[in-house]
């Protein structure tokens, strides 16, 4: 015969169901928590770099190879062709302004100086010939207009006769008209004189004044060819610091080949070359950023000019800088140019790093107080080489890490432990 159970057995036997449930449903929450856990990927803190959301200004930059050169830099080239027969000054050496830094032989250039000294001499000989057989050729046209003059009235007094003689018949009517017939053709051989005398006078102008002419440039070339013999002592014309010199002696240069470069190294400015694809956006006043180096101080500056010559898929510009004498600048230096192209201003930004891959959206993950890192999508503005424009997904003050995250970035959190 069967019994009742107690009431309290029996609400006991009712609970169990639920209170087996509850163990196995905790049972499984606390397994996939800890599988989580192993499987959630740990970073240690060491291994990554952090910084945090500021606001601050970002300068959108081209990058650009670059070296430092002087601002004034002096080409000395040969004013003659030469051999070099001294070297007076070395490389590093400073110079004062006409101090000698090598000299020229001057032989063969005075050589072509005499001989143009020769020529000028049988060109003014010339002259006194040619002046000479003007003179005479004149002399004899103005003899022969005297003369014929004298004839013309000769001819007109007997013309007058006889006339007279025709009045009273002494004469006939076809002697009259001979002595007119004389006296115009001698009429017409006076004016023949008289134009050729005017002839003859321009016609000598224009060969005194050719002659003037090649004296004239003889007298130029004789004055360089002087010039240039003076110049044989090479020299510079402002004091500087000799960077270069042909230094071989005996050896033979060209006129107008560049024999030394004497420059100012009290200030310096930029040559930078930078990718044709960029070529637009450079112009003369663009502002630039250089830097010396990985730990070196920035300087400002402004673009001076730009060559217009694509070389080797290059584009190569000056830059002047606002503290051209800054310290740091030495000759031939390297540096990292930076052309600024647009600046946004207090604007939140966030440290540059290898975090970033250039793209206007791309996930990143920031640190949570509580030692996770969360993956998150973060839109992108303008960049240079130190900060990254933020346009969306971060708020200043949050901590970002900037380390590269390509072995981890398809989880959705991090665990960094210490």
């Amino acid at each position: 015969m069967d019994r009742t159970l107690p009431s309290h057995a029996q609400r006991r036997n009712a609970r169990r169901p639920w209170l087996i449930g509850g163990a196995v449903l905790a049972a499984l929450v606390a397994g996939l928590v800890a599988v989580r856990s192993v499987l959630q990927p740990r970073v240690a803190a060491g291994q990554l770099l952090t910084a945090v959301v500021e606001v601050g200004d970002v300068e959108a930059t081209l990058s650009a190879g670059g070296t430092v050169v002087p601002a004034r830099e002096a080409s000395i080239a040969a004013p003659i062709a030469s051999t070099i027969r001294r070297v007076v000054r070395q490389v590093g050496d400073e110079v004062r302004a006409h101090e000698p830094i090598l000299e020229l032989d001057t032989e063969q250039a005075a050589t072509a100086l005499g001989k143009l000294r020769d020529e000028q001499a049988r060109h003014h000989n010339r002259t006194a010939q040619l002046t000479l057989t003007l003179e005479r050729a004149i002399n004899d046209l103005r003899a022969q207009q005297a003369a014929q003059q004298a004839r013309v009235g000769a001819l007109q007094a007997a013309l007058r006769d006889e006339q007279y003689l025709l009045n009273i018949g002494g004469t006939t009517a076809e002697n009259v008209r001979q002595a007119e017939l004389n006296l115009r053709v001698a009429d017409l051989e006076l004016r023949r004189l008289r134009d050729q005398t005017r002839t003859q006078h321009r016609a000598a102008a224009a060969d005194q004044r050719e002659v003037g002419f090649q004296l004239a440039a003889q007298t130029r070339d004789i004055v360089e060819h002087e010039r240039r013999l003076r110049q044989a002592t090479i020299s510079a014309d402002a004091p500087g610091v000799l960077t270069w010199v042909n230094d071989q002696l005996g050896a033979t240069v060209a006129q107008g080949a560049e024999l030394a470069r004497v420059a100012d190294l009290s200030a310096f400015r930029i040559r930078a070359t930078i990718a044709d694809s960029y070529a637009d956006a450079l112009h003369p006043g663009a502002p630039v950023i250089v830097r010396l180096g990985t730990s070196g101080p920035e300087l400002r500056g402004r673009v001076s000019t730009v060559n217009p010559a694509v070389e080797k898929g290059a584009v190569t510009f000056y830059a002047t800088l606002d503290d051209p004498r800054h310290a740091a600048l030495r000759p031939q230096l390297r540096v990292d140019v930076f052309v600024v192209t647009s600046r946004q201003v207090r604007t939140p930004r966030v440290r540059n790093g290898p975090f970033y891959q250039g793209a206007r959206e791309q996930p990143v993950y920031v640190v949570r107080p509580d030692g996770r890192a969360e993956r998150r999508t973060a839109r992108f503005g303008e960049s240079n080489f130190d900060w990254v424009q933020i346009t969306g997904g971060l708020r200043p003050g949050e901590r970002v890490v900037v380390s590269e995250t390509k072995s981890f970035t398809d989880a959705p959190e991090l665990l960094i432990t210490d």
